[in-house]
């Protein structure tokens, strides 16, 4: 069964939105779908009409997520999660009735029913279930379906294992069909089934959740809905606009046309019925009304596209179950610790079309960014209502949280270029924009409220009429960047605007402002950043946001180092072009990278040590959790602190994706020399000028953290430009070391000495190379194929 779709997994891919098709209609499409009422016995009697020619008796689309989840981040089961749907044919023949899922990625689109035929005759199939029949008349086929619902379809048992878990099993005896968790309706039947998983080695997640870690119980919510009415529009896909689409395999495509094939993920729109989205009424005032507010920010975006009225938020009504697929739901998910929120839909996998938008925000990231800003800030203005009030700041964040997610709700990916076209897009990563003015700090500008530019012009692409291309080429016009999330997440792409948690359009310059922002907020940092009557021990984790307040300007800054300017391109319509930076702004940028691992920058005043308690409660998970770790337990370890500042920094600089591409554009006379880079490093942290017996030790923690990443960048994998360049660098640095008199020295000569003297291979080493792309027609190497 598919996994829901959620943004973290979605990446966007293939053709583009040069036209709009309507769903054929394929001659099954019900008007009914699944009765049901319990039997004897515990029994679940399912009703459905009696079959066709074929045996098919009923398609409908079946979707499965968790109405009561575990509460633990790291397992992710959480109340909300659950599959984004799949078709599911149910056939009758020899007294039973089958459900198969439908293997919709592998297609024909022709009107040859052979031809139809012999694509599905090529691709496996996925009988999930057979019962006997129970009765069949001339209309009707009755059949228990209790058996299919107590089917672990979802992968719980897998899923409770996976983070260090013991063994899980499905215990039958412990489930049943919840009580009053029955609802039919005319399109669509809604089944709560509680299915109790147990263990004798349940692992430490569980243990922190459940009362009983043995025996896990997680309700699972069933939807059976009836495939949706013809007349969908199909958009093809285009990956400059940032939105969600399914691919499929369509063999029936031209010779002169690719098989592969993607659509754009959408809900139908109509202007005579609205899209609603339904806040939890569970989630607590002020935060409820923070998530209306945000999420109703994409109205301008449906007012752009065409409909006006075509989109509005309300909490959602008393009695009305949160997982009913006619409810599109922002759910407040609450969890142990504090982890990610999510967005997705349950989609009708034959066309793309959205059914039922699931947003999962976890209760525990308010409170996390409250604490933040009570870092940054203190508590004594909570409640004022002012600029710097830690509680209205969390609450911003909320509302941004909401648009961001409702927005991967109604098929719209990540823009991690958007902070730097002036906050163009809710659906970049938001880092709160403080800005160090003197020895002050500026929170007027923390968060931006609504759309951005790039999301109106989304919206439009997505839910309008207009020309595709028009559109995304008017937004290129007014300077607007996209960056997906491959590129935007990992430290070690080229992009230089795209970056998660960052602002500003200039990475360099933003983290200079950041740096002093951290400055400011350490030499300020006091007992007053907590709130009255808390354990003093609680500094600790206040102070680890702080410290680290630089993290992800840090790596956004880092891309302008190796980097490059470019664009998504399409044929014919865009001008395209890949353009290494200027070698001063790659030199600057370094510089700047640099300034975060200076002995001063690693160090936390003396005035702020002395608070650092010890707490109380050593027992807590979540507390160990999100501290520094101490290899001076109980006492605050500035060492272990200052290493994993250096290592941000130090894995941003070296990582092998950036030395590669420095020794590549270095080779077409484009930037600065790899060795250049890496000398300039090495003199600025071995080099340090430390005064103080404490940035001393500071500076040693830095070096030592340097030589580390320098070996390990030294790796068998690297190219040979990339190992010749460190190896020049690492000889030097261990001859120097080989006269110094520094005890650190010694052993960092020592380990140095080791790495370069380690054992060289018994035999001729493999020529490893990036692999080769297939060539011949056939593809992949096949032994038992033949020409």
């Amino acid at each position: 069964m598919r996994v829901i779709t959620w943004f973290l997994c979605l990446l966007a891919a293939a053709v583009a939105p040069a036209f709009a098709m309507v769903h054929p209609h394929d001659g099954s499409s019900e008007a009914l779908t699944l009765p049901l009422e319990r039997g004897e016995e515990g029994a679940l009697i399912a009703t459905i009409p009696a079959p066709h020619d074929d045996g098919t008796s009923l398609r409908v689309i079946h979707a499965m997520r968790l109405t009561a989840g575990l509460g633990s981040n790291p397992l992710g089961l959480d109340r909300g999660w659950g599959s984004s749907g799949d078709v599911v044919r149910f056939r009758v023949a020899d007294g039973r009735v089958t459900a198969e899922v439908e293997n919709q990625t592998y297609r024909a689109t022709s009107d040859n029913p052979l031809e139809r035929k012999a694509v599905a005759q090529s691709f496996g199939r996925s009988i999930i279930f057979s019962a006997p029949v129970i009765e069949e008349t001339a209309d009707a086929v009755t059949f228990d379906i209790k058996p299919l619902l107590m089917t672990d379809l979802l992968g719980l048992a897998g899923r409770l294992k996976e983070q260090g878990s013991g063994g899980f099993s499905l215990d039958k005896n412990r489930s049943r069909i919840t009580p009053g968790g029955i609802l039919t309706f005319p399109l669509n039947s809604e089944v709560d089934v509680e299915m109790t998983f147990a263990s004798n080695d349940p692992g430490s997640e569980v243990r922190s959740t459940a009362p009983y870690p043995g025996a896990v119980t997680l309700t699972v919510h069933h939807s059976f809905v009836a495939l949706p009415e013809d007349g969908f529009e199909m958009r093809e896909h285009d990956p400059r606009a940032g939105t969600f689409a399914i691919d499929v395999y369509d063999f029936s495509a031209p010779l002169d046309k690719p098989i592969t094939q993607s659509f754009a993920m959408r809900h139908r729109m109509s202007k005579d019925d609205p899209l609603i989205f339904y806040v939890d009424s569970g989630a607590p005032e002020p935060i409820r009304q923070a998530l209306i507010d945000g999420a109703s920010w994409w109205a301008e975006g449906f007012a752009a596209a065409g409909y006006p009225d075509g989109y509005r938020v309300e909490v959602l009504p008393d009695g009305a179950h949160p997982l009913d697929i006619r409810y599109n739901i922002i759910q407040w998910v609450h969890r142990q610790t504090r982890g990610w929120s999510y967005g997705g839909a349950i989609t009708d996998p034959r066309t793309g079309e959205m059914l039922k938008g699931a947003v999962i925000l976890g209760s525990q990231r308010v409170r996390q960014d409250r604490m933040i800003f009570e870092g940054l800030a203190g508590t004594d203005k909570t409640g004022t209502g002012s600029d710097d009030d830690p509680v209205e700041l969390a609450l911003a964040r909320i509302r941004q949280l909401s648009a961001h997610e409702v927005g991967h709700a109604l098929g719209f990916g990540h823009n991690f270029a958007a902070s730097a076209n002036g906050r163009a897009s809710v659906m970049d990563y938001p880092a709160p924009w403080v800005i160090a003015r003197g020895n002050k700090l500026d929170f007027s500008k923390a968060y931006d409220t609504g759309l951005g530019a790039w999301d109106i012009a989304t919206a439009r692409w997505l839910y309008g009429k207009e020309n595709g291309d028009a559109v995304l080429a008017e937004a290129r016009e007014e300077g607007l960047l996209f960056i997906e999330d491959p590129e935007g997440r990992s430290v070690g792409s080229s992009h230089r605007n795209g970056a998660v948690w960052d602002n500003g359009d200039d990475p360099v310059e933003e983290l200079n402002n950041v740096m002093r922002v951290r400055k400011i907020a350490l030499e300020t940092f006091t007992e007053k950043r907590l709130a009255k009557g808390r354990p003093m021990g609680e500094l600790r984790q206040v102070l680890v946001p702080i410290y680290l307040y630089h993290r992800y300007q840090t790596a956004a800054a880092a891309k302008v180092l190796g980097g490059t300017d470019y664009q998504y391109a399409k044929r014919s319509v865009d001008d395209p072009s890949v353009t290494p930076i200027a070698k001063d702004e790659q030199m600057e940028a370094l510089r700047a990278l640099l300034a975060t691992v200076t002995p001063e920058a690693l160090d936390i005043p003396d005035s702020v040590l002395t608070m650092l308690t010890p707490r109380a409660d050593g027992f807590q998970y979540t507390a160990r959790r999100e501290s520094f770790a101490e290899a001076t337990s109980p006492i605050f370890d500035l060492m272990s602190a200052a290493e994993n500042a250096a290592d941000l920094t130090f894995g941003a600089i070296l990582h092998p994706a950036r030395l590669e591409r420095l020794a590549q554009f270095e080779a077409r006379g484009e930037g600065p020399s790899l060795k250049t880079v890496l000398e300039e490093t090495v003199t600025a942290v071995v080099g340090a000028n430390a005064k103080t017996p404490r940035t001393k030790a500071l500076a040693m923690v830095a070096e030592e953290r340097l030589i580390a990443h320098l070996i390990k960048a030294d790796d068998p994998s690297a190219s040979l430009p990339v190992r010749a360049a460190l190896s020049d660098v690492l000889l030097a640095v261990e001859r120097a070391y080989g006269e110094a008199e520094d005890g650190h020295r010694l052993v960092l000569a020592a380990q140095l000495r080791a790495h370069h003297e380690r054992h060289a291979p018994a035999r001729a080493p493999e020529a490893v190379a990036p692999r080769i792309p297939p060539g011949s027609p056939i593809g992949e190497d096949c032994w038992h194929c033949t020409l």
